[in-house]
């Protein structure tokens, strides 16, 4: 790439752009009064805007940075039953996460698709082939039919044979089942813009500050409009906090002495360069350092190795991955791929997410539950806590029958787990995939648009031949297109360059320099529309990238 590229093309924007859908959202956030107000824009919080909006109540949402900037941008990617949950006996939460496993898979088709785990057994291994086949068998019992696939025993040969680049020395045998693969910033993004057509009103880089009182109830929060300083009070009959590991924080603007509701816990992932480690699938693998189920999981041209799970008590914007997590994450790969020799130099990028649990007295992070909790903090303000990515779409089901019988409106449950979400009105993924190949012609890029944007990867693909500089890549070996930035700037909400290469294109995560190439010539391009003073907005995203992707010492 060229050292100062270039983005050629006027940008063609069917709709309005970013800032000035924003200048009347927050008119109307200023001047309306909402039913509902959702303070937070991880995957729970656009999922209770979702179902909010479709039981026909008036609904906003704000978000203090992005869309999906917290934990929902920072998970394994997978929307799956939680085999590992079946050994702390969480059977309730596996019966459920299979059943919203399936629900995903045909509402959104594009992001939630079938996974095949292979899971090798080991001499030494806590978990002996025997209770692994018991365990799956109780799997696929819980799902009910509902599994994306049955799972398989499998001898060493076979296991081998699929894994070549697996340790051989010790595997006693193995298995596979299946769970879901997903983008957890685009299955957010999905349920914000599916919430938004149902009439609400969302926005981005609006950070709550306190809370609005009558004498003992809460009827609405004070925000800050980051871009611009101007501060709005925004009215509601019920203020649903789901701001995740920033929870306790909105709870403490009721209720100063309250205790602690959420118990932050840090998972840390790296990506790896795929011809480096050679993986062909999906693995469930043992930590060989402590014995904690994780993962190497394929992602196009990369391989994502995690998780940890270790307590966290700082403030969740300093989180980072440590290099004392990256070392635990290489060695254990290391461990079950000899041939690999990953190294700190092999990281293309690490990343690290809280996981918001419900406050209890477990002491092993592991052993957490994962269930979520719904809790009246004080009249007024409904606090959820817990929960995954996977079941997000029943948690919000569960805060929206909570405040319907609160404020007395219809219980009837708003068809979420029918209704597609956008660009998941989609007859047959392999026939989408067809008809985009066929007419973009570079399958990697053809692909891409299809599994990112669902069936409305065709408007994308007309703004490019409208403009055929829109067709370009801009990154000459990843699929990203010119046009994806005008989409993102006039119908997803990007308002940053963060906004824009971390969660709607994810260039910043697959170069090693984050996108800080192709930066500038995005910033350039759309400083006019977007009213950016470039080097302020290039030295933003510095500061994001370098908090994001950032390897501290301890």
């Amino acid at each position: 790439m060229p050292d100062n590229p270039r983005i050629e093309g006027e940008p063609v924007l069917p709709g309005q752009t970013a800032p000035e859908q924003r200048a009347e959202a927050l008119t109307l956030l200023a001047e309306g009064a909402f039913d509902v107000l959702v303070v937070g824009g991880g995957i729970t919080g656009a999922g209770v805007a979702r179902d909010a909006a479709m039981r026909g109540l008036s609904v906003a949402l704000v978000e203090a940075s992005d869309f999906a900037s917290g934990t929902s941008s920072r998970s394994s990617r997978l929307v799956h039953g939680g085999v590992r949950y079946l050994e702390h006996g969480q059977l309730g939460l596996v019966f459920e996460a299979c059943r919203e496993r399936r629900i995903l898979a045909t509402i959104a088709p594009h992001l939630v698709r079938p996974l095949q785990f292979i899971w090798p057994v080991y001499e030494k291994a806590r978990i002996k082939l025997w209770k692994l086949r018991a365990g799956l068998m109780l799997y696929d019992a819980l799902a009910l039919g509902r599994n994306l696939g049955r799972h398989r025993t499998l001898s060493v040969h076979v296991v081998t044979a699929l894994e070549p680049e697996l340790r051989h020395m010790g595997m006693t045998g193995g298995a596979s089942y299946f769970d879901a693969a997903t983008d957890d910033i685009r299955l957010t993004l999905a349920n914000v813009m599916s919430a938004r057509d149902a009439g609400a009103i969302v926005l981005n880089h609006v950070s709550v500050h306190d809370l609005l009182m009558t004498s003992e109830d809460v009827c609405g929060a004070r925000a800050l409009d980051l871009r611009t300083g101007a501060d709005v009070e925004i009215r509601a009959r019920v203020v649903v906090n789901a701001a995740g590991p920033w929870s306790d924080a909105i709870v403490r603007m009721a209720e100063p002495q309250a205790r602690r509701a959420v118990r932050g816990t840090k998972g840390v992932h790296v990506s790896v360069p795929r011809d480096r480690i050679r993986n062909n699938g999906a693995l469930t693998l043992l930590s060989p350092i402590d014995g904690r189920v994780m993962f190497v999981l394929p992602a196009g041209q990369f391989s994502i190795i995690g998780t940890t799970d270790t307590d966290f008590d700082g403030k969740p914007e300093r989180v980072r991955a440590t290099t004392a997590d990256v070392t635990y994450l290489l060695r254990s790969a290391n461990a079950f791929f000899p041939g690999a020799h990953l190294q700190a130099t092999d990281v293309v990028s690490a990343w690290a997410g809280i996981r918001p649990l419900v406050a209890s007295g477990d002491k092993d992070p592991d052993a957490a539950s994962r269930e979520h909790a719904v809790v009246w903090t004080v009249p007024g303000l409904l606090t959820v806590t817990g929960g995954k990515l996977t079941t997000y779409r029943a948690m919000a089901a569960d805060v929206m029958d909570t405040i319907a019988r609160k404020l007395r409106v219809d219980h009837r449950r708003a068809a979420t787990h029918r209704q597609p979400l956008p660009g998941g009105d989609i007859v047959s993924l392999e026939d989408e995939l067809a008809l985009a190949r066929a007419t973009v012609g570079a399958p990697d890029i053809a692909e891409h648009l299809v599994h990112f944007y669902g069936t409305r990867w065709r408007a994308i693909w007309q703004l490019a031949s409208v403009d055929r500089a829109l067709a370009e890549r801009l990154i000459p070996e990843l699929p990203y297109i010119a046009a994806e930035i005008d989409w993102c700037v006039s119908h997803e909400l990007a308002l940053t360059l963060g906004d824009l290469l971390i969660r709607r294109v994810h260039i910043a995560y697959e170069t090693r320099d984050h996108g800080l190439s192709i930066a500038p010539a995005v910033a350039e391009k759309l400083a006019p529309l977007m009213s950016w003073n470039v080097e302020d907005e290039l030295q933003s995203y510095r500061r994001e990238i370098d908090d994001l992707f950032g390897i501290a010492e301890a």
